[in-house]
């Protein structure tokens, strides 16, 4: 643990936002990570978003509400992000702020996506930005099988052009990001809870200081 933490510490990493797609593993990167270092760990609260169920069932009737307690609940984690010490203490999030337009755009009419942008605008301007910003990828075939395998009853469902319209709009945010040093992941061969290998590899490059954007290549890969 200490020597991952020496590590993002000599590089000035102190605090890590974990993003993706549903199915992706974010919250389970987010919380090895977490794990890992002894840092602490802020999660997007899903389940106790009460109109999460609802909008599943019915996205048109329940997609503004749903979204502006994301909104909400993110913006309230941020603020105690920005109060903790930056110096001394690592953080890890299991999501980006800004990646919040990417489900509005996508979910909302063109009079709640006015109002939802015109709160999000507000609100932006106070959230820290991570030093690292990791951007899980996967096929849309590869998340419908991690969603279908994790069984939550309101992901049930989740059609295959939902997630493969959010894999588009993923791709098309993170391919124009530049607001924090972003490392993309490929997930589809990757098992970071099963194969220790795999997650001491993603380990050692997370913890290397870049500008930009990288693509993590497995050590196994590169030597080919």
């Amino acid at each position: 643990m200490e020597d991952l933490c020496s590590r993002l510490n000599d590089s000035g990493i102190r605090y890590i936002a974990v993003e993706g797609n549903i199915g992706a593993g974010k919250t389970t990167v987010a919380r090895l990570l977490a794990e890992e270092t002894g840092s602490r760990l802020f999660l997007e609260e899903v389940d106790d978003n009460p109109f999460i169920e609802k909008f599943y069932g019915d996205m048109g009737g329940y997609a503004f509400q749903a979204q502006i307690f994301f909104l909400l609940n993110r913006y309230r984690q941020q603020t105690e992000i920005a109060q903790q010490d930056l110096f001394t203490d690592l953080m890890v999030a299991d999501y980006l702020f800004a990646k919040d337009r990417i489900y509005a755009h996508a979910v909302l009419g063109d009079d709640e996506l006015v109002l939802y942008n015109r709160m999000h605008s507000l609100l932006e301007g106070r959230i820290v930005k991570p030093d690292l910003v990791v951007y899980l990828q996967a096929d849309t075939e590869v998340l419908l099988q991690r969603i279908l395998k994790r069984g939550r009853s309101y992901e049930k469902n989740i059609s295959d052009e939902y997630i493969s319209g959010l894999n588009e709009a993923f791709n098309h945010f993170f391919f124009h990001y530049d607001e924090s040093p972003l490392l993309i992941v490929n997930t589809d061969r990757l098992d970071f809870t099963a194969n220790r290998d795999h997650l001491d590899d993603f380990f050692s490059r997370i913890s290397e200081k870049f500008e930009g954007t990288q693509y993590y290549v497995p050590s196994w890969e590169s030597d080919l």
